[in-house]
C-alpha cells in the first residue's frame, strides 16, 4: 500500500512542468478572447441587389431588405448587401443579365423576365395553367425542379434561389366584362411572356407597358386591358377608376415563383457558411412574401370593390379555350427547345400528381369552408 503524505510540503515544480503550466493557462486565458470560427473563416464583402420591382411596391422591394438584413444580422454585419431599385442602374428587363455578367452580384425577381430569350425560364416562375403556389413550392424543393433548373440557369452563368410568390394573380382590369370567347378579338392588353402568347391566340394584341404607365395607358384608351399581380399591389394604381371589371383568375400565374439570382462565379467563391445563410435567408424571406399577400390581400380586395371594381369570374368557356391553346403553345415551343421539352414534361406529371392530392383533402375542405363563409 503506498503511503500518504498528503501533508508532506509540496516539491516546487521543475522547469519543464512549469513551462507547460505556463502555457495551458495562457491558452485558457486567451480562448474566451478569440474571435468566433465564422468570424475567423469569413470575409467582409458589400454586393449589391438590383430588384426587377420599384420601391412603392412594399412586399416585393421589401423582400430583398429583409434578406439583407438577416444576411447582415447572421454574419455580424461581415456580408453586406446593397438594394437598388429598377433603374438603379439596372432596368428590370435587363436584371438576369447584368446578373450573369457580375454588373451587380446579385437579383430579385422572376425567372419570366427572360422569356423572350428563353421560355425554358418561364417555367420557373409560373406558366398558363401550371401549378398554384403550394404546387411550385413542393416542385422546386422536393419534386426535383431545383436540380433541373440548375442545370439551366448554369448555362446563363446563374445560380438562384427561390424568393417568394405572390399566389395565384387576378386576371386583369377590363374597361368591358369578357363574356365570351369573341370579347376577347382585337382586345389591346398589357400582357406578356407565355401568358401574352396565349391570349394572342385569341387575337389578343399584347402590350409591354410599366406597372406606373398602365393608369394614363387605359384612360387615353390606349389599350383597353391590363394585368397586374393582386388587390393589394393593384389598389397602388387606382384602376378601378379607369378600368372597373376585375376579372379573375389570372389563369396564366397560378402561383408565381420570385427568385434571389447570384452571379455563378461569385457564388462558387463564397464560404459554405455564408452560402448556407443565404440559403437559410431566402428560405425564411419567401415565405414572409407568400404570408403578406395572404394576409393583406384580402381587406384590400374589399376596399377596391367598395371603391367600384366589379368582380367578374372568367367564363368557362374562355377558360377551357385558354387551356388549349396553352397547350398548343407548349407543344410549339418544345418542338424547337429541348430544355423546355424536358424541364415542362416534369412539370406536367408533377402537377397532374399534386392536383390528384389536393383533390382529395385541400379542395374538399376549402370548398366546404368556403361555402359555410358564404352560409354565415
Amino acid at each position: 500500500m503506498p503511503s500518504d503524505d498528503s501533508n508532506a510540503p509540496a516539491r516546487p515544480a521543475s522547469p519543464a512542468r512549469r513551462g507547460l503550466l505556463t502555457a495551458g493557462l495562457g491558452a485558457a486565458l486567451a480562448a474566451p478572447l478569440a474571435a468566433p470560427a465564422l468570424a475567423q473563416a469569413a470575409p467582409e464583402l458589400r454586393w449589391r441587389l438590383s430588384s426587377a420591382y420599384a420601391k412603392n411596391l412594399d412586399i416585393l422591394f421589401g423582400a430583398p431588405e429583409s434578406l439583407g438584413r438577416i444576411i447582415a444580422e447572421a454574419t455580424d454585419g461581415r456580408f453586406q448587401i446593397q438594394v437598388q431599385g429598377p433603374g438603379e442602374p439596372i432596368p428590370a428587363e435587363g436584371l438576369l443579365d447584368a446578373v450573369a455578367a457580375g454588373t451587380v452580384e446579385m437579383g430579385h425577381g422572376p425567372a419570366s423576365l427572360a422569356t423572350a430569350k428563353d421560355p425554358t425560364f418561364a417555367l420557373a416562375t409560373a406558366i398558363p395553367f401550371g401549378l398554384n403556389a403550394r404546387g411550385q413550392a413542393a416542385w422546386w424543393y422536393a419534386g426535383g425542379a431545383s436540380e433541373l433548373f440548375a442545370e439551366v440557369f448554369a448555362k446563363a452563368g446563374l445560380v438562384c434561389l427561390p424568393g417568394g410568390n405572390t399566389g395565384a394573380q387576378m386576371g386583369g382590369w377590363f374597361r368591358k366584362e369578357i363574356k365570351g370567347v369573341a370579347d376577347l378579338q382585337g382586345l389591346k392588353m398589357r400582357i406578356g411572356g407565355l401568358g401574352g402568347q396565349v391570349l394572342a391566340k385569341f387575337g389578343v394584341q399584347p402590350q409591354a407597358i410599366p406597372g406606373p404607365d398602365l393608369y394614363a395607358a387605359l384612360e387615353s384608351k390606349k389599350i383597353d386591358a391590363a394585368e397586374w399581380i393582386g388587390p393589394y399591389d393593384d389598389e397602388r394604381l387606382g384602376l378601378q377608376k379607369v378600368a372597373p371589371v376585375y376579372h379573375y383568375p389570372g389563369f396564366w400565374e397560378g402561383g408565381a415563383m420570385l427568385h434571389v439570382w447570384i452571379n455563378a462565379e461569385k457564388w462558387k467563391a463564397l464560404p459554405k457558411a455564408y452560402q448556407a445563410i443565404l440559403r437559410a435567408a431566402c428560405a425564411q424571406v419567401g415565405a414572409e412574401v407568400q404570408a403578406k399577400y395572404d394576409a393583406r390581400n384580402p381587406r384590400a380586395l374589399r376596399r377596391l370593390v367598395a371603391g367600384g371594381a366589379q368582380l367578374r369570374p372568367f367564363p368557362q368557356e374562355v377558360m377551357e379555350a385558354a387551356l388549349k391553346n396553352a397547350n398548343e403553345v407548349y407543344a410549339e415551343i418544345a418542338a424547337k427547345n429541348a430544355d423546355f421539352r424536358r424541364v415542362y414534361e416534369a412539370l406536367r406529371v408533377f402537377r397532374n400528381e399534386e392536383y390528384l392530392w389536393f383533390q382529395v383533402a385541400e379542395y374538399t375542405y376549402d370548398n366546404f369552408m368556403i361555402r359555410a363563409r358564404a352560409r354565415g
